[in-house]
């Protein structure tokens, strides 16, 4: 459908009681993952549109559009409540952290598939690896402090292995920042793509920052800091991909289709009738949000929207296991990193005065959490916390040869000695 033509729901009839606003939340024994998934990524999409609207108001001094624009944004924060509000009580904050990362790694993979920009898919795919790398080491604590079998939270769609190395992951932020796309020349379906990962990764940003201090288990807390640092470089990298020459108004046409896409996108793909409900509702909502986008781009700028946005839907966030697409690319591009260029080099390829390795030296003088994670691990259960196919698994040493930068490593790095180990030593028995 071409939503620029649906009615949707006025603005004026979107105000909800607070009966409708917070619902009961799903059930944390019997939720599909991927309805989860849904949950947390739109809880993140919902944040960002209300974020970018309080910076509209504060750069506009046109009353009538800020009167629109705050109308809007309160009823997308009581959106955000009710998305955000379906989370179980007794889901822990690494229940629901595994879940995050299970966003990161199946979101980018199946964004970086459908990415008709080769150099965006190309920054999709290194962050993949880098998410990847995060779930296996919260995977570590996981089991460590709560006993959880990762797999009753990924239920067996996404595989917890080692990456690239989380400590490697620290950057010279400024070697984060992308090229941009062009606006004039750039598919909708990239615009909406980017915008979507962005949202999903400034949430675990935030979400870690603000429930990573809950455990007493001091090693945990500095894992929650040490990956909440690596998702503010993650922000910064897709952001920047964005044309800083959009106006307010072209971005906010974008902000409220990537919200009308992933609403639909949620409606269709769910199977859980009572948030297949709230999905289509809030899809509705948005599309009266995208209207009154569409009218004020015409009305102030004279443009037609569907020179920005199309005709057509886009479908960003649909979710599926994606272990093929990822097993793919770590096995071709884990010794892949940053260039000081906007480009990418791999290890071999990095100069001696590369600006990344005083920011690891640094970071990682005392020892990095995230490899903490595995040693613990390994002195309580034999070895490391990992669920793959077998023949995977016993990859993992040759992955950490080729992974691990040789300069300004952390003085606790496991070693590759210590994975070929892991590798003769069969997983846990729930894990297999």
């Amino acid at each position: 459908m071409n939503v620029l033509k649906e009615k949707g729901i006025p603005i004026e009839k979107q105000i909800r009681t607070w009966h409708d606003i917070v619902k009961r939340p799903y059930n944390r024994m019997d939720v599909d993952c991927y309805t989860r998934t849904r949950q947390i990524l739109m809880n993140g999409i919902e944040t960002e549109a209300w974020s970018f609207k309080h910076c509209f108001v504060r750069k506009s001094s046109d009353m009538d559009l800020n009167k629109l624009i705050v109308n809007i944004r309160r009823i997308e924060d009581m959106q955000q409540t009710t998305v955000n509000w379906l989370s179980p009580v007794n889901q822990t904050v690494l229940d629901t952290t595994l879940g995050y990362e299970q966003v990161a790694v199946d979101l980018t993979a199946w964004l970086a598939q459908n990415e008709p920009d080769d150099y965006v898919k190309e920054t999709f795919n290194f962050g993949l690896l880098e998410d990847f790398d995060h779930l296996y080491r919260y995977a570590q604590f996981a089991y460590l402090i709560e006993e959880t079998n990762p797999n009753e939270i990924l239920q067996n769609k996404t595989d917890v292995l080692i990456g690239r190395p989380t400590q490697n992951h620290h950057n010279d932020n400024g070697i984060r920042i992308r090229k941009p796309y062009d606006k004039d020349k750039t598919s909708p379906v990239t615009k909406v793509n980017i915008l979507t990962l962005i949202s999903g990764e400034q949430q675990t940003h935030n979400y870690y920052a603000e429930h990573g201090f809950m455990y007493g288990n001091t090693d945990l807390k500095r894992l929650y800091a040490e990956i909440c640092d690596v998702e503010e470089e993650h922000v910064t990298m897709y952001e920047t991909l964005i044309d800083p020459n959009e106006s307010m108004l072209e971005k906010l046409l974008i902000h409220e289709f990537t919200e009308v896409c992933n609403y639909y996108n949620c409606y269709k793909d769910e199977t859980d009738e009572k948030l297949k409900m709230i999905w289509e509702e809030f899809m509705q909502m948005e599309i009266g949000h995208l209207q009154v986008a569409a009218d004020l781009l015409q009305k102030y700028e004279k443009r037609d929207p569907e020179e920005i946005i199309g005709t057509e839907l886009v479908l960003p966030c649909h979710f599926e296991s994606q272990k093929e697409y990822v097993t793919n690319i770590l096995e071709n591009e884990v010794d892949k990193r940053l260039g000081e260029k906007e480009n990418y080099m791999k290890i071999n390829e990095l100069p001696s005065s590369w600006v990344s390795y005083k920011v690891q030296e640094k970071t990682a003088a005392d020892g990095a959490p995230s490899e903490q994670a595995v040693k613990l691990a390994a002195k309580s259960t034999g070895r490391d916390i990992a669920c793959a196919d077998e023949k995977l698994l016993k990859k993992q040493s040759e992955l950490l040869e080729r992974g691990l930068e040789k300069e300004a490593q952390a003085p606790n790095t496991v070693s590759t000695d210590k994975y070929k180990k892991f590798d003769k030593i069969l997983p846990l028995n729930f894990l297999k």
